[in-house]
């Protein structure tokens, strides 16, 4: 009698230690050696009403194409006996409310909803149909763009948008990764969309999700959010995770076996 419920307080005992696994914390769990997966056609970032964008306009002829940038000029010296010279650099176009910007000479061009090559070869096209260049070359860089990322990354922070097709794991990748206290299977995004705010969630230990979610290619103003797992969430009080410590449960199955002995002695 009394090795059969020392053999049941053990058993239980072990039980509650085997309850305590680690979980997974790595990536695309689901994907197997030798499988393909097709990815959604590239969402390349278009221009929207707000962003700023440098467009730098080129020609064989600098005199003519010095028409067609905004020029900044500023005063300098290299030294007390120098004069001042001018150095002037190209400013920022802001788009409208309506997705306008108003371009030398040219005058108002809607650019709403095109990408940077399309914004590119609009100006370039029109430079040419109003027999103003013959030969221009047009480059368009965004300037402000970006997207945010918060909670448990290694560096959470604003980041800039330098390219035209940043993904999701771009973005996980430009924060540091996610800490080991950051749940892996539930990455909230919030877009903001004809005025409302939508929010995608996105479970990073399948391929599938990531791949098939609307959010896997980012856009100006996404915001990312790596919630606390259970345990960080513990933390937040005085005595969250003291049932995990196996010292607590080394001291309860020392006092049970110590009050077994005397009850069954």
């Amino acid at each position: 009698m009394k090795t059969r419920n020392f053999f049941y307080l053990l058993m239980f005992v072990c039980c509650l230690f085997t309850s305590c696994q680690a979980p997974k914390l790595g990536y695309f769990q689901d994907v197997q050696a030798g499988q393909s997966q097709t990815l959604q056609d590239p969402k390349l970032v278009t221009i929207q009403p707000g962003d700023k964008l440098s467009i730098l306009v080129g020609s064989k002829d600098p005199g003519l194409a010095y028409l067609f940038n905004l020029q900044i000029v500023g005063r300098y010296k290299t030294s007390q006996s120098d004069a001042n010279l001018s150095t002037s650099q190209v400013a920022s176009y802001t788009l409208d409310e309506n997705g306008d910007i108003d371009f030398p000479v040219l005058g108002k061009l809607n650019i709403k909803g095109k990408t940077r090559s399309e914004v590119a070869a609009f100006i370039k096209n029109e430079l040419i149909r109003r027999d103003l260049l013959k030969d221009p070359i047009v480059t368009v860089d965004f300037l402000d763009l970006y997207f945010s990322v918060m909670g448990e990354v290694k560096t959470p922070g604003r980041f800039l948008m330098d390219h035209d097709k940043t993904t999701l794991i771009d973005a996980l990748s430009r924060a540091g990764d996610l800490t080991i206290n950051g749940r892996r299977d539930n990455v909230l995004v919030i877009r903001e969309t004809d005025g409302k705010q939508l929010a995608y969630r996105i479970d990073l230990t399948n391929l599938q999700s990531i791949y098939n979610s609307p959010v896997y290619y980012l856009k100006q103003g996404d915001m990312i959010y790596i919630e606390p797992n259970e345990k960080k969430a513990r933390e937040s009080t005085a005595t969250g995770n003291a049932f995990l410590q196996p010292s607590l449960w080394i001291s309860l199955a020392s006092l049970l076996t110590s009050i077994s002995v005397l009850i069954f002695k």
